[in-house]
């Protein structure tokens, strides 16, 4: 033990001896700070194309088109009774629903049909939904557990890029970060959805 200990010691030594007249380098961090794409583009139109390329199934409809399109989509899943967290806008949610008031346990979450949620903000050069567990978005489990997640975005709640959402939110709050279905792949990169969160999203955009 002693052994490796010295060795150990030795090599650091060496390093720190090797290094010790080296000049100090000043590391410059560009970090970009907006999400403004070189040319003008429609951002609903950019945020369907790139969530759609994550094999999420998108709408794009006016707000009086939105309790069609949940229903339709709910009906087309086979979702009798969906998950709605509270807050979410009464004419959204379909008339059976499944509230998390008292909470619902892992095995019933996992047995739900799906959930029905809005979102905190999303990212048109990225494709990503973000949820902060604020009215009508309901606790991280409620979107994670079922197998099914509809999510509702307004048009004025998409950014151009990933700095401009970072300055809408709030770091404290339990944040989820969603870019398409859940999905992971083996080392033969054969892909597998649905292993930690839904194997299914759906995206109802309200231009």
């Amino acid at each position: 033990m002693n052994g490796r200990a010295d060795g150990r010691e030795l090599i650091l030594s060496r390093i720190r001896a090797a290094v010790a007249s080296a000049p100090d380098v000043e590391i410059t961090r560009a970090y970009r700070t907006s999400g403004v794409p070189p040319e003008p583009v429609d951002l609903v139109e950019l945020f369907a194309e790139r969530v759609a390329d994550y094999r999420a199934v998108v709408h794009v409809v006016e707000e009086e088109g939105v309790p069609a399109a949940i229903a339709a989509a709910l009906a087309l899943r086979g979702v009798g009774r969906p998950v709605v967290p509270d807050g979410l806008p009464p004419g959204w949610a379909p008339r059976e629903t499944v509230t998390d008031d008292p909470p619902l346990g892992p095995a019933e979450l996992d047995a739900a049909g799906g959930v029905v949620t809005g979102c905190a903000v999303a990212i048109a050069e990225t494709g990503t939904i973000v949820l902060d567990a604020g009215p009508g978005q309901g606790r991280r489990a409620l979107t994670l557990v079922p197998d099914y997640h509809l999510c509702v975005v307004r048009a004025g709640q998409i950014v151009a890029g990933v700095p401009q959402a970072v300055a809408l939110l709030d770091p404290a709050r339990p944040l989820t970060w969603i870019s398409g279905p859940s999905a992971t792949s083996d080392i033969e990169l054969n892909r597998v959805e649905g292993v930690h969160g839904p194997r299914t999203l759906e995206v109802v955009i309200v231009r």
